[in-house]
């Protein structure tokens, strides 16, 4: 976090957080109030004052105001860039240490900055990675996979470098509590926070 976001938490400790205005899309993209933040600065500045609080919650810190992120599938996505995995910050992910098949054939890892997405336009980059033993992956395999009950253990392998994964069948709904973070952030009680956002 950076150094003007920390004065101001200081000099106004107790101003109420803020829930609903803004959000992370599948794409990586940051939205307020549902509309996509299109200027570099913003986005450089979101970026880098990007947090999670102990309950899970993921926000950005705008100076003394605290603004809780709606999230639409995890806390971060990520991208292929040169053959380098980065998070939608530009930040290299290096320790991957699991990975998840959702109900949809969605990708989900733990990474070391938390749950993960992996953009729906590296399909191709991520089914080069996926292993059923030393055979690349087939549909039939997939098939099955995305049948199991989530939280059982599939045959896929996901290398990533030198790292290899066993995928995990985990559904939607069950990857925040697995993982670890919350999708729709609300204020815990008696948590003061200013007026959220109409849906």
């Amino acid at each position: 976090m950076e150094e003007w976001a920390l004065l101001g938490m200081r000099r106004w400790p107790n101003v109420p957080a803020l829930f609903g205005w803004l959000g992370l899309d599948r794409r990586g993209r940051w939205l307020i109030r549902g509309e996509v933040i299109t200027r570099p600065q913003i986005i450089d500045t979101i970026n880098r004052n990007y947090e999670a609080d102990n309950h899970g919650r993921w926000f950005f810190q705008n100076g003394p105001q605290r603004g809780y992120v709606t999230l639409e599938v995890a806390p971060w996505v990520v991208h292929v860039k040169n053959g380098a995995l980065l998070t939608h910050a530009d930040a290299p992910v290096m320790k991957p240490s699991a990975a998840f098949l959702d109900e949809d054939g969605s990708l989900l890892l733990r990474t070391e900055y938390g749950a993960a997405t992996i953009v729906e336009d590296e399909l191709e980059w991520a089914l080069a990675c996926l292993h059923v033993g030393s055979a690349p992956l087939d549909d039939a395999t997939l098939e099955q996979a995305l049948h199991l009950r989530s939280g059982e253990t599939t045959p896929i392998t996901m290398t990533i470098g030198a790292i290899a994964l066993p995928v995990l069948r985990l559904d939607r709904k069950d990857a925040p509590a697995r993982l670890g973070f919350v999708r729709d952030p609300t204020p815990l009680p008696g948590e003061s926070s200013s007026e959220r956002a109409p849906d």
